[in-house]
């Protein structure tokens, strides 16, 4: 079967499609037929070395060639011994977020463990299910974190991009209101995902905010990766959350809590958001498709920004 490899870290030209044999699904495993996956950005950084440099995966070339991709939509076509949640036929969705592994959900089979598979939405084409996964799981995950209750206050950044765009809504649905952080030109796209007042970029963002919730919201989730400028919108004692560690987040002045969401799979979870999806109440956003073999020409347009939602890499 195909996959996507990298075999020495590097820019996109560095994946490759190989021939490889198909896994087998173990105890407590699916394998599931890929139908899409979805392109992010820690996809990227994985192929370019950043997450072994981090120390977040073995070297490249400890252990042979590395698999790319978390996020996927397709059909179980195995089951492993003690699957009795699953059965070949079944449209799902699923997070590969193991990093040491050879093959991830670039390729025309991944296996993955039950746990961190959830049936698909009904309603959605596999390339909208691919983009759910792990945006839309590091957005509840966050505010999980945030731990806020009904009719606090939540300061989104990067509201119009795939991780916050989630976050708005699912934010929403929690009780709580909306300051959206993003391009003036997505005023009325985050307004329209429910987000009550906005904030467009290039304001001094604590100032802004305190403007429209005086004394500061009660958390914020940064998707955009702002770290202290973001965290001076919130009011002492408030909550925080960084989506990616390291600088992005902050010393927990005035006693806020600041945390950061390091992803996890959560097939239950999964299967909520795709409930969501299908009561109409989640969108899910594909700002392109290519085939596999062009996993390449996605790379590099993801990396020339200006996205809203996901690319997504198709199979037949």
């Amino acid at each position: 079967m195909r996959a996507i490899i990298v075999e020495k870290p590097g820019g996109p030209e560095a994946l490759e499609v190989a021939e490889v044999g198909e896994p087998s699904p173990g105890p407590g495993q699916v394998r599931i037929r890929t139908a899409a996956a979805g392109v992010n950005p820690v996809d990227a950084a994985t192929r370019a070395g950043l997450l072994a440099d981090a120390g977040l995966m073995p070297p490249f070339g400890s252990r042979g060639p590395i698999g790319i991709g978390w996020d996927v939509a397709g059909t179980v076509d195995a089951v492993g011994p003690d699957v009795t949640r699953f059965a070949p036929g079944d449209p799902v969705v699923g997070l590969r977020d193991r990093l040491d592994v050879p093959l991830g959900a670039y390729a025309d089979a991944i296996v993955l463990d039950a746990s961190a598979v959830g049936r698909a939405p009904r309603s959605a084409s596999p390339a909208e299910a691919a983009t759910l996964p792990l945006n839309g799981l590091t957005a509840s995950q966050a505010l999980d974190l945030l731990d806020l209750p009904s009719g606090g206050t939540l300061l989104v950044t990067g509201a119009a991009g795939a991780v916050g765009g989630f976050a708005v809504q699912l934010a929403v649905l929690r009780g709580l209101r909306v300051v959206a952080a993003a391009s003036a030109a997505d005023e009325a796209l985050v307004r329209g995902l429910g987000a009550e007042w906005f904030v467009p970029r290039g304001v001094h963002l604590g100032d802004a905010v305190r403007a429209l919730v005086p004394g500061g919201v009660d958390g914020a989730l940064d998707a955009a990766l702002l770290s202290v400028a973001a965290l001076d919108a919130v009011r002492g004692g408030g909550a925080f959350v960084a989506v990616s560690g390291g600088p992005a987040a902050p010393v927990p002045l005035r006693g806020i809590a600041v945390h950061n969401v390091w992803i996890r799979a959560d097939g239950t979870r999964l299967e909520q958001l795709s409930a969501l999806v299908d009561a109409g109440r989640l969108t899910l956003r594909v700002a392109g498709t290519f085939p596999l073999e062009e996993a390449a020409r996605a790379h590099e347009r993801l990396e020339a920004g200006g996205l809203r939602g996901r690319l997504v890499l198709t199979l037949a």
